[in-house]
């Protein structure tokens, strides 16, 4: 079979608001994400791994942050032309010069790069998700279905039907229906218990994904959305859209037989429950896997480091990720990620937390199911995590009793700050 030329287009525009107030300085895709990585780094890892070079990055939202990743962790390019990882910030293309008003209204207004590139088929995949997957299979998918647009469908029990578009499928999968959030959204064809909902990924062949995105701007009844609009007016069609079940896409090194990994962290109780996975003997999100690299941003850490060994006063981290340049000073650490830089101090004691970049846990200091962004000081002696009407006076709390506390900037070097 031949092989296709694809194109990838990440959609890493978004506000993310459900993250807040991590995503107050940044964009979602941006949020620093398994101690040293960021929520993009997923899904570009997925296509340099899948053998797709040619990359477009279309920014909007609090892009700074997004984009300073993105020049000092994915700078390739050179000798082939068509290896590139290249942002493009929102340039208000549009006839009446607005932002992006839905994810095929960013299509559109970078339509000229699909038509200048002319690959064979098109990757528009979103930037929000925590995931492994070989994308070359869902082309080789698509390819062999004949299909116009494949859309990655994951299984999810019919109870979780209302959290999501679900896709009905027929016959070799074929798309005949979107459900937006219907608790009585059709089962899967021989899985009673079990839909498939969108994972807002598709591959669409080339000319069907341009002749869809100009019928759309067209409209001035549309929202110009892929989800909303362009998908169910090609179904509408009867254009051949097929699902491709991520259950059946298989990730070199991973032991067979188990389950793909996919989550949105489109919460703080989803961002942290995604952290907290890593933290297993056996993940169920394996980030050792050499044959399958997650890739980012190479900085010049030194080794993370514990020291004392003293009752009371013993560096030791316990069931947690400890990244580069950490110092466990006689703190203590348990079922946590850290991130770079991180000191834990004398008597510290920091358990089921997300620790992010540079952050000072005083001495004595307790922090308990709490998310603490980068550049935060806690004082000697302060608790985190374990009087909620005390907490809720001075940081984020969610409703399940998640503590996020917002970075700090005063106290931090101008030269090694980030957000």
């Amino acid at each position: 079979m031949q092989q296709l030329r694809a194109l990838g287009i990440i959609l890493a525009g978004g506000k993310g608001t459900r993250l807040y107030p991590l995503t107050k300085e940044r964009a979602k895709p941006a949020v620093p994400f398994g101690g040293k990585y960021r929520i993009i780094d997923f899904v570009l890892s997925n296509f340099i791994n899948s053998g797709i070079h040619s990359i477009y990055v279309l920014t909007q939202f609090r892009s700074q942050s997004l984009l300073q990743h993105l020049n000092e962790g994915w700078q390739t390019g050179g000798i082939l032309k068509n290896q590139f990882i290249i942002p493009v910030p929102a340039q208000m293309r549009s006839h009446d010069e607005s932002w992006y008003q839905g994810t095929a209204d960013a299509i559109f207004q970078n339509v000229n790069l699909i038509e200048q590139a002319a690959p064979d088929v098109v990757a528009i995949f979103g930037a929000d998700h925590i995931y492994r997957m070989d994308i070359a299979q869902m082309v080789e998918f698509h390819q062999s279905a004949n299909a116009v647009c494949s859309v990655a469908a994951i299984p999810v029990d019919k109870k979780h039907a209302r959290e999501f578009g679900v896709i009905e499928t027929g016959p070799g999968n074929r798309i005949v229906a979107f459900h937006e959030k219907n608790p009585k959204a059709p089962t899967i064809p021989g899985r009673p218990g079990q839909v498939f909902a969108s994972m807002g990924n598709y591959v669409f062949r080339t000319e069907t994904l341009l002749r869809a995105l100009y019928d759309d701007a067209s409209d001035p009844d549309s929202s110009h959305d892929f989800g909303k609009d362009i998908l169910p007016r090609m179904v509408a069609d009867k254009e051949a859209m097929f699902a491709y079940d991520f259950q059946t896409n298989k990730i070199p090194g991973e032991p067979s037989g188990q389950e793909a990994y996919w989550r949105d962290v489109g919460t703080i109780e989803a961002y942290w429950e995604a952290n907290m996975d890593l933290r297993a003997v056996a993940p169920a999100l394996n980030l050792y896997n050499r044959q399958w690299p997650l890739r980012t941003s190479s900085y010049s850490d030194p080794p993370a480091k514990f020291t004392f060994d003293e009752d009371n006063r013993r560096g030791e981290a316990i069931d947690s990720i400890v990244a580069g340049g950490c110092i466990l000073s006689g703190g203590k650490v348990r079922n946590s990620v850290l991130g770079p830089g991180v000191r834990v101090h004398a008597g510290a004691l920091v358990e089921d937390s997300v620790i992010l970049d540079n952050c000072d846990i005083g001495r004595r200091a307790k922090i308990r199911k709490a998310i603490l962004d980068k550049n935060v000081r806690v004082p000697a002696d302060a608790t985190i995590g374990y009087d909620p009407v005390a907490d809720a006076k001075h940081y984020h709390v969610t409703e399940t009793g998640i503590v996020v506390v917002e970075g700090q900037r005063s106290s931090v070097n101008i030269s090694t700050l980030t957000v």
